[in-house]
């Protein structure tokens, strides 16, 4: 197991090493994108398949070591942040999470003819807190590495393009700083793209699109838990190893447990942020893992149908999250 392991940190390091230099810093892109498509480049060279040993170590990144990051995520969160802006955003981030997730899976295996596993976890991603989403659903259903390397790339790709879009289009929303900061909460894929978006447009932005953002996440745990139970219904008749059992992500109910802790312990800082840290270390270590068992074969016969779902779903969240804030929060 410890090849794979070494292979996992090797990445995972340079991934972090990649954020800090000159031009990448400020760009907000996380060292979870950074160790996936490193992976990806390693997983693919020609004397990736001669690595002896790696398997073993690569199965507990993608299984322990995300589940584990994913608990460690609960402790950005706490109670008291959710009912700082009242039951409206609640609201407004259900509204959001559910449209984007039934218009998506509709959009991608009704018109796109995509097949559902890269349909869900790229309407997730989009949905609800982009590559953390994918990875905790992907664990949840248990897809294909192609995937959710697809649906990790596409989130990405236009959440990023969120960080440019939304800064620039202020001053044409109509809106004041506060509502449009929750109206990039609502919308933009991760929680790094919406400290940038948010920050670009100012304080009262940031402060309000940080606290709408987070409920967004918390949301993911009912989201895991309905879908497990659909997909296990949506499979019941076919030949799975999975077939017939109870699909509990007992994971969420440790994200949660975080979140509990945070809202009622405080933490000594450095323990906090060491766990803060050990969580994103544990996450990026999935993700590289995820990238090292991709091959660009797979990703290659996915074509561009991805990539057209995911950008529905950005003029969906663009456009239509834009008037359900101002309707709901105007």
């Amino acid at each position: 197991m410890w090849q794979g392991l070494i292979l996992c940190t090797t990445l995972t390091l340079t991934g972090f090493a990649l954020t800090q230099l000159p031009g990448l810093a400020e760009s907000g892109i996380s060292p979870l994108v950074f160790a996936l498509l490193l992976g990806l480049l390693v997983g693919n060279l020609p004397f990736s398949h001669r690595l002896s040993g790696v398997q073993p170590g690569l199965k507990f990144a993608t299984r322990w070591l995300l589940r584990g990051g994913i608990v460690l995520f609960g402790l950005s969160l706490t109670m008291q942040q959710i009912f700082a802006l009242g039951p409206r955003v609640l609201l407004l981030d259900l509204l959001v999470i559910s449209t984007v997730l039934v218009a998506g899976y509709q959009i991608g295996t009704r018109l796109l003819g995509m097949d559902r596993e890269t349909t869900l976890l790229t309407s997730a991603g989009s949905a609800i807190c982009g590559a953390a989403a994918v990875l905790a659903t992907e664990t949840t259903i248990r897809s294909r590495p192609a995937a959710a390397s697809m649906a990790v790339a596409t989130v990405v790709l236009f959440g990023s393009l969120a960080m440019l879009v939304y800064p620039l289009l202020y001053p044409l929303s109509g809106m004041p700083e506060g509502l449009y900061g929750i109206y990039i909460g609502a919308t933009v894929h991760e929680v790094a793209q919406v400290v940038a978006a948010g920050d670009a447009v100012g304080p009262e932005a940031l402060a309000n699109a940080v606290i709408v953002k987070l409920v967004r996440v918390l949301l993911l745990v009912p989201f895991l838990l309905i879908v497990g139970q659909w997909w296990l219904r949506r499979h019941a008749g076919e030949a799975e190893p999975a077939a017939g059992k109870l699909v509990i992500p007992w994971f969420a109910f440790g994200f949660m447990a975080m979140v509990g802790v945070n809202s009622v312990v405080v933490l000594p800082a450095a323990l906090h942020q060491a766990m803060v840290l050990a969580g994103q270390i544990a996450l990026t270590m999935a993700m590289a893992a995820l990238g090292f068992e991709t091959r660009l074969e797979k990703l290659k016969a996915l074509g561009i149908r991805p990539f057209i779902l995911a950008l529905t779903l950005f003029v969906l969240l663009l456009v239509g999250g834009w008037l359900a804030s101002f309707l709901l929060m105007g």
